[in-house]
């Protein structure tokens, strides 16, 4: 099992695998959950998830949508701010940030996301791929 926890440990989760794709996004809404450059997330499967202690200790705050639905969710520790899992999220398969993650979970990241809209004080200088918005939605379709 691959474990992972909040800042202040008050939230703790575990999970079989992950099962990628793991991508560092660059849009302007995950840099400011982050506090970086970009949000590093890896996707995971729900089966084989659960929350160890802390549940009740998640918070969510719903921004407003920009262009199409959906919106963009932040879920954190009530208590110390870090991202968490969703608890309340029903997909079969769903993101952590790897930056919660107190194990490898045996993937790397595969490719930056929302390139356009990276921090002008950043440089990209390692070779993963780099979509766009436009790219990535394309890449979605295809792999439905």
């Amino acid at each position: 099992m691959i474990q992972g926890s909040c800042l202040c440990g008050g939230v703790k989760f575990e999970f079989k695998q992950a099962i990628g794709p793991f991508e560092l996004c660059h849009c302007s809404r995950c840099r400011k959950v982050s506090g970086s450059a970009f949000l590093a997330a890896v996707v995971v499967e729900r089966e084989g998830f659960r929350f160890l202690q802390g549940q009740e200790l998640v918070k969510t705050y719903e921004a407003p949508v920009r262009k199409t639905p959906p919106g963009y969710k932040s879920i954190f520790c009530g208590v110390c701010g870090s991202p968490v899992p969703d608890p309340n999220d029903a997909s079969p398969h769903f993101e952590i940030t790897a930056g919660t993650l107190d194990d490898d979970p045996g993937l790397r990241p595969d490719k930056h996301i929302f390139s356009e809209y990276k921090s002008p004080w950043f440089a990209i200088t390692d070779d993963l791929p780099q979509m766009d918005e436009a790219e990535l939605r394309r890449h979605r379709l295809a792999n439905k």
